[in-house]
């Protein structure tokens, strides 16, 4: 930005002095002509008196009026010179002035003020983003630390911190594409790093294609090497399983993650489900072990036959927002398009992000969406429906949507 209003500067100043120039050269061009035609005159009128056809005193009065023509024309052409130079600066004054205007008026001052804060609170932001020191960050404050980031990578190069922390705020904001190209960027610098790779696999099961559904097997895979205790990978690899059609595999993995999960464990209950495992009469008196533990929304959803027909091949996606934070979902249901009523229940077993659950936000709005492309976030030309803001006064909501034409 300071590159820019520096060559918008250095383009006045070139521009002004070509006009200066430009005038000059012509005005002097201009004053050329009435001397010469000055001299003309003058020697055929003393041609004339030495030849006899002008008499003395004819010619003195002639010289003199010829000489007061001159020096009128003189007079006019200094005018006309000093003019066009004062419009040329004037008018130079006004557009450069019109300029800084126009930079103003179009937010570029304002970005390089932000810039310009970025660099500066740039450790500050990376203790609460990163260290949970002080308060969390704003929306405003999230762009100015990944704005403060890839200024940092464009001028000492590649960091595979910085592009990794920059992938996690893309994500957040629900810019899934760029997040994906950031952990990319961040694994072809550390292709181990089990954080990395982790989040790499939450950005593609939220992508949902099968491209992207194999390459979060793959890096799923890569971290149960290192690490086969990992319960985030086990438990993402039943989701890619589930997503792919294959059931016996999200059942092996859902086998494996169990016993590793703690019963307070949002998941634990949740796991329960798919291995369809019934609690006993003890578990059953026991908290946070038969029922799904957290905050949680019961979502009573009906769909009209019209669009149930017209999306009998899409997605239905029913999901929770948080009203002041990133546009993320806190929890998402991914559900075949039905016929009628259902009712579907949101968790914060169901989060797309560790650290970003139904747990928190004190203000959420729920929305239902149909969509023939299966994803969450790049998809919102689907029919939808949405709730008014709810607040958790007590941990377990419930709600009716209805989608329709």
């Amino acid at each position: 930005m300071l590159m820019s209003l520096s060559f918008a500067a250095a383009l006045m100043l070139v521009l002004v002095l070509l006009l200066l120039l430009f005038f000059r050269r012509q005005g002097e061009e201009v004053q050329l002509n009435p001397v010469v035609q000055f001299e003309d005159k003058l020697r055929l009128l003393s041609q004339a008196r030495d030849n006899g056809e002008l008499a003395e005193q004819d010619f003195t009065q002639a010289a003199s009026e010829l000489k007061a023509q001159y020096l009128q024309s003189q007079k006019s052409q200094q005018t006309t010179s000093s003019s066009a130079t004062a419009w040329v600066l004037g008018t130079s004054l006004l557009v450069v002035v019109g300029t800084v205007a126009l930079y103003s008026q179009t937010g570029h001052y304002t970005q390089l003020k932000n810039w310009q804060t970025a660099q500066q609170q740039l450790p500050a932001y990376g203790e609460r983003a990163l260290l949970n020191k002080g308060e969390p960050l704003t929306n405003e404050e999230i762009e100015l630390f990944a704005l403060a980031l890839r200024t940092k990578i464009s001028k000492e190069g590649d960091d595979a911190v910085a592009w990794f922390v920059i992938g996690r705020i893309w994500l957040s904001k629900g810019m899934l594409d760029d997040a994906i190209e950031a952990f990319e960027k961040a694994l072809a610098l550390t292709p181990n790093r089990v954080n990395v790779l982790i989040s790499y696999s939450q950005a593609l099961l939220v992508g949902g294609s099968e491209e992207h559904l194999a390459k979060a097997a793959r890096s799923l895979a890569k971290v149960l090497q290192q690490d086969p205790e990992n319960t985030d990978a086990l438990s993402m690899l039943g989701m890619v399983a589930e997503e792919r059609g294959d059931k016996e595999q999200a059942q092996k993995a859902w086998q494996l993650l169990l016993p590793k999960l703690d019963k307070a464990d949002p998941r634990y209950a949740l796991v329960q489900q798919k291995l369809g495992l019934t609690s006993t009469p003890e578990q059953a008196e026991a908290p946070n072990t038969a029922a799904v533990s957290g905050r949680q929304i019961s979502v009573q959803l009906s769909i009209s036959p019209e669009l149930a027909e017209q999306y009998k091949t899409g997605t239905l996606f029913v999901f929770a927002k948080a009203v002041d934070g990133p546009p993320l979902p806190l929890a998402v249901q991914k559900l075949a398009v039905f016929n009628g009523t259902q009712s579907i229940e949101l968790s914060e077993a169901q989060a797309m992000q560790p650290g970003w659950t139904l747990a928190n936000a004190e203000r959420i709005q729920i929305s239902a969406r149909l969509s023939l492309s299966g994803q969450v976030l790049n998809d919102e030309n689907g029919p939808q429906v949405q709730s008014e803001v709810l607040s958790f006064a007590e941990p377990k909501l419930k709600l009716s949507l209805e989608l329709k034409p």
